[in-house]
């Protein structure tokens, strides 16, 4: 199965999946509104409007399996990022990424590899992995890693539609 064909569903309830963004490069990220990581937020929207326009999208996942950290109902979580981070990119349902309730979409992402060659489990909030054009995995990026470093942004602007 492709991830284009994972079902899936947005933070207002509607069903969607991956395939809305075939032909771009898509920012998959596990997020939270009240972990050491969220300020991440800033970077991730500033990504979105520095790529939007050139076939790039963020694309926000709230977990709430790391120390209870996204809490929040679906209107919460949108008030808060809109709100404190301005975020412009789509946000997905609260979603279970590891263990037995582990959502299909990260069955298949925790298979792929980061840099160092290491897969499974998510690791905590805010891992990113870059979907490619063509909806395939190009790169995993463990959740220190900032949105705008260097070897993040070189594999997004090497994954930007020609």
């Amino acid at each position: 199965m492709s991830l284009y064909d994972i079902p899936l569903r947005t933070l207002d309830g509607e069903p969607t999946t991956l395939g809305a963004y075939k032909g771009k490069a898509v920012l998959l990220v596990n997020v939270a509104s009240k972990c050491g990581l969220t300020p991440q937020y800033a970077g991730l929207e500033r990504l979105q409007q520095q790529y939007g326009q050139r076939g790039f999208t963020v694309v926000g996942v709230p977990c709430n399996q790391f120390g209870g950290q996204e809490p929040g109902s679906s209107e919460e979580i949108a008030t808060f990022c809109s709100a404190t981070y301005g975020v412009s990119f789509p946000l997905l349902e609260k979603t279970e990424v590891n263990g037995a309730g582990r959502h299909p979409l990260y069955e298949e992402l925790t298979q792929v590899a980061d840099a160092e060659g290491a897969a499974g489990d998510i690791q905590w909030n805010f891992e990113k992995f870059l979907i490619g054009t063509d909806g395939e995995v190009v790169g995993r990026f463990r959740p220190r890693t900032e949105p705008e470093a260097e070897d993040l942004v070189a594999a997004i602007e090497g994954s930007l539609p020609a």
